[in-house]
């Protein structure tokens, strides 16, 4: 059998976009009504006259084409009763009640097809495609469908074409575009907020968790923050017994203040479900003494962009500073040492000994490393009054 032309699919997508706003306007139609609204009817079956020659050649839309030949019968039927009798109108009523019915019946059956022609183009796309923008335009496209919520339909299609595993090979092949390999991390965490008891298991069992770390790019340490709160705890177990919180530290020393800021969600993430293994991997990795690098050298940032001298009286100027990256308003690292500590107070996974602990180990770790005995008070001050006691 002949392929079908673009123009036909055009024919064919645009037909069912205009039988699935009349579905929908026949749902509106009250049961309990003296007369139906006559231009929705006339509307549908004008539609319905264009449906068989474009139906015919495909098999997928056979039972779309009985419901519409259903529905065609029930409107015809329910143009007879116009008058006001008692019969008339009870009839009228049961006749609405049906066609209401097979009107949702279409409606779910066409957004079935569009789904299933969605699955197929996204799985041809990725595997047969060479355009990056084809492809990151039916990533994106996929990713809007997950967003409107949890289908079973739509589920049972993603699991039998295996789009997870596919759109996993792709976040791992180092040949494709981080482009093209961003757009995939988006659409993995849709996938895990679309249904998390069925693409957790699988988020958690493959290398999804280890390539978004290698990528270290904005999006994908911004993805890597998303699954951390998804998942929670067993995921930052995961991170813990596969030594993968030390490389999420070490992404604190990126030139790139975007994915610094990722890096620190992805911490106080850690921070929040981590268990003490977890807490004292991240201490071990110097945690504390980036973080208070990166609050010093905010600070000095945002003294440098007021027009302050500098420390050998030198005049700041924020359009040749070497620090100009960390320019204020780019930099998300004020405080970032207490909200480190605020969250460790309030996590769900230590005992309050350990909590104690681990804010006496950050204070230490402050006192050895901060600069000044003025660097020394403030950060501490931060972390005493911004925990809780």
């Amino acid at each position: 059998m002949d392929q079908p032309s673009n123009q036909d699919n055009q024919r064919l997508f645009s037909l069912l976009k205009s039988l699935q706003k009349a579905s929908k306007d026949l749902q509106k139609i009250p049961f309990f009504s003296t007369h139906e609204p006559q231009s929705t009817v006339e509307h549908f079956l004008d539609l319905e006259k264009d449906e068989s020659p474009v139906f015919n050649d495909d098999p997928n839309l056979f039972k779309l084409s009985q419901l519409l030949c259903d529905l065609k019968t029930k409107l015809e039927k329910l143009q007879k009763y116009q008058g006001y009798s008692l019969p008339c109108i009870l009839r009228r009523q049961i006749i609405n009640y049906k066609i209401y019915q097979v009107a949702c019946a279409i409606e779910t059956e066409i957004r079935v097809y569009f789904d299933r022609e969605s699955v197929q183009n996204l799985v041809g796309t990725l595997e047969g495609s060479a355009d990056e923008d084809e492809k990151v335009k039916v990533l994106d496209d996929f990713e809007k469908r997950l967003s409107q919520g949890f289908d079973i339909h739509f589920q049972d299609l993603i699991l039998k074409a295996k789009i997870f595993s596919i759109l996993e090979h792709v976040l791992c092949d180092p040949s494709c575009s981080i482009r093209i390999r961003d757009q995939v991390a988006l659409v993995i965490a849709s996938l895990v907020r679309f249904n998390k008891d069925v693409f957790v298991g699988l988020v958690l069992m493959g290398p999804t968790v280890r390539a978004l770390i290698s990528m270290s790019s904005c999006c994908s340490i911004r993805v890597l923050s998303l699954l951390i709160n998804f998942i929670r705890i067993p995921l930052v177990d995961e991170l813990e017994a596969h030594k993968e919180i030390p490389r999420i530290i070490s992404i604190l020393s990126s030139e790139n203040v975007e994915i610094q800021a990722g890096a620190i969600d992805c911490i106080l993430g850690i921070a929040y479900y981590g268990r003490r293994e977890a807490i004292e991997a991240m201490l071990e990795a110097g945690l504390v003494e980036k973080l208070v690098k990166l609050q010093r050298l905010e600070k000095q940032s945002s003294v440098g962009e007021n027009g302050t001298t500098n420390e050998d009286g030198s005049k700041s100027d924020p359009e040749t500073d070497s620090n100009e990256v960390w320019s204020a308003g780019n930099c998300p690292f004020e405080g970032c040492v207490a909200r480190f500590a605020v969250q460790l107070e309030a996590g769900e996974m230590l005992s309050k000994k350990e909590k104690i602990e681990f804010k006496l180990e950050i204070l230490r770790r402050v006192r050895e490393t901060s600069v000044s005995e003025a660097e020394i008070a403030s950060i501490v001050a931060e972390v005493l009054w911004g925990s809780s006691p």
